[in-house]
């Protein structure tokens, strides 16, 4: 029932987001044809206008898209000429979404082994070692991790790709561009999770009798430390799987960050609420999911 509820109290919500967005970017200054490359008359602006409706009313036009959208029609792009917005998505979405998950598995594959290891090794040069290590990936942005990656392992080595999106080998570089911040992120987490939860009773009980340090740490202590990187892990997922305009931008992906981040310079306003509405589903679907986590994780969790 709990999770209907959430279910039902999302359409409202995805509602006040439409709305929102949908003001908000039309009331930024300028236009979607403002930037041609050659200006147009006044004569063709208009009927520019008149096709894409920008000339009626605030609310009509957006009652209007609330009619599309109930049709599972985003609209029309107003910088990318004969696409719609389902069409840009349904293209960038999938490489947009297959580096995201590469990314979440690196991070995931790095930092919680990094966090649990420091915490068991707490006051020892690898708890040391480690944490500095964490810290680094977390204080170094991927602006600067993928330039060095580029230099290093394509220009000066030769080992692989340098850009672009077109094999296994061209995914290596951008993904841990993408993904190495995110595993300090959660190494930091894990560690202060394990360290909360070896500090806890029944840790103690059962280490007094005589139960063995690693069946403790691995079936005990690690279930319950993981829980804030479970939920760390819901809208970190969400925006990795809608796209890094910096990494994509850096290595020449086409994916849909670089759509997003163009669509407001452009006042592509269709574009824009319709990206900002594939986020916000997925933040709430993912959000969902982790509560689902939790309730099989910590049978202490219950929702009502």
């Amino acid at each position: 029932m709990y999770f209907v509820k959430r279910l039902i109290f999302a359409v409202p919500l995805l509602l006040v987001i439409s709305l929102l967005t949908f003001a908000l970017v039309r009331a930024a200054p300028g236009g979607p044809f403002d930037r041609e490359r050659t200006p147009a008359s006044p004569e063709i602006e208009k009927n520019l206008k008149a096709k894409y409706h920008l000339d009626e009313p605030f609310w009509k036009q957006y009652a209007r898209y609330l009619g599309d959208l109930a049709r599972g029609d985003l609209g029309p792009s107003l910088k990318y000429r004969n696409h719609s917005v389902n069409d840009i998505i349904a293209q960038a979405l999938p490489v947009s979404a297959l580096l995201g998950c590469l990314a979440f598995g690196f991070a995931l594959g790095v930092g919680l082994p990094l966090g649990f290891f420091t915490a068991v090794r707490r006051g020892h040069w690898e708890d040391y070692a480690g944490s500095f290590l964490a810290l680094l990936a977390v204080c170094v942005p991927g602006l600067v991790v993928a330039p060095l990656l580029i230099v290093t392992f394509a220009i000066k080595w030769h080992l692989l790709p340098v850009a672009l999106w077109e094999s296994p080998l061209h995914a290596i570089l951008p993904t841990i561009a993408l993904g190495l911040f995110f595993s300090g992120k959660i190494a930091r987490l894990m560690r202060e999770g394990m360290l909360n939860t070896m500090n806890l009773e029944f840790i103690t009980a059962a280490r007094a009798k005589g139960l063995g340090e690693n069946s403790l740490m691995f079936r005990h202590a690690f279930r319950l430390a993981v829980l804030p990187v479970v939920s760390y892990a819901g809208p970190l997922l969400a925006d990795l799987l809608t796209g890094s305009f910096v990494v994509e931008n850096i290595f020449q992906i086409p994916g849909i960050g670089v759509f997003f981040v163009n669509s407001m310079s452009n006042r592509d306003h269709t574009m824009t609420v319709g990206l900002v509405l594939l986020y916000a589903v997925l933040l709430i679907g993912l959000n969902l999911a982790v509560d689902f986590a939790y309730m099989l994780l910590d049978p202490r969790v219950k929702y009502e």
